[in-house]
């Protein structure tokens, strides 16, 4: 418990720290918020490794499957903090994380699973979870573009004395995440329905459905970028 108010609380000084500077110039300062965020990390790690394994296999709960892709989408957008134009969207990752974590606290579930013993559900949870991590980031990006196109179109002197990126190479960005998170997650639906028997049971069903309804939205996304560039 006293961990993970701890990581809590860290994850909310990032956060602090990032909006604190967000329209500064010289935007964040990097070295202050990666501290803070690795520690959150560090902490958050720990209590994943806890809840996850337990002694009859794996709890892979729903909180404990919303906190692992919260400790991913953290790390990877900390680290693409110091070669991507991401500074603006690190104050949710951080908050959005912080509010998983004491989710995960105060409202505990339990799914167990032996994964060990069944290698392509693993393989399916793998891509599954980077699929869901990568197309959350690219709703991120798509937050920042529209905020960005937005603070255009008003024209105002402030955004050209901010640390907002370029609205084009945001827009790069986004695509790519876009187009990988949709090749990740056509590639866990192929591995599930080539491996696992149950992806239409009455406990899966709804999962399979919505990620199929995802899928076909994404893939429709990407089509009209290619035939009707942005």
């Amino acid at each position: 418990m006293i961990i993970g108010l701890i990581c809590a609380a860290l994850y909310v000084a990032a956060a602090g720290v990032v909006a604190s500077r967000l329209f500064h110039q010289q935007g964040p300062q990097p070295k202050v918020y990666a501290v803070l965020a690795g520690a959150a990390l560090a902490l958050h790690f720990f209590m994943l490794s806890d809840s996850i394994f337990v002694e009859p296999g794996q709890n892979m709960s729903m909180s404990n499957v919303a906190s692992l892709i919260a400790w991913l989408i953290v790390l990877t957008m900390t680290a693409a903090s110091f070669i991507l134009p991401n500074a603006i969207l690190l104050p949710v990752v951080f908050g959005f994380a912080a509010i998983i974590v004491l989710l995960s606290l105060f409202v505990p579930d339990s799914y167990i699973m032996n994964i060990e013993v069944q290698p392509a559900l693993l393989t399916h949870i793998t891509l599954a979870l980077f699929a869901y991590g990568c197309l959350i980031i690219a709703m991120l990006y798509a937050l920042q573009l529209s905020y960005i196109n937005v603070r255009l179109k008003q024209k105002t002197a402030s955004l050209l004395q901010s640390s907002l990126p370029p609205l084009m190479a945001v827009e790069q960005i986004f695509f790519k995440l876009l187009l990988t998170g949709t090749v990740l997650l056509t590639l866990s639906l192929v591995s599930g329905f080539a491996f696992l028997e149950n992806m239409f049971a009455t406990e899966q069903a709804h999962k399979t459905v919505f990620s199929l309804i995802a899928w076909v939205v994404y893939v429709v996304d990407m089509s009209s970028n290619y035939v009707v560039p942005m």
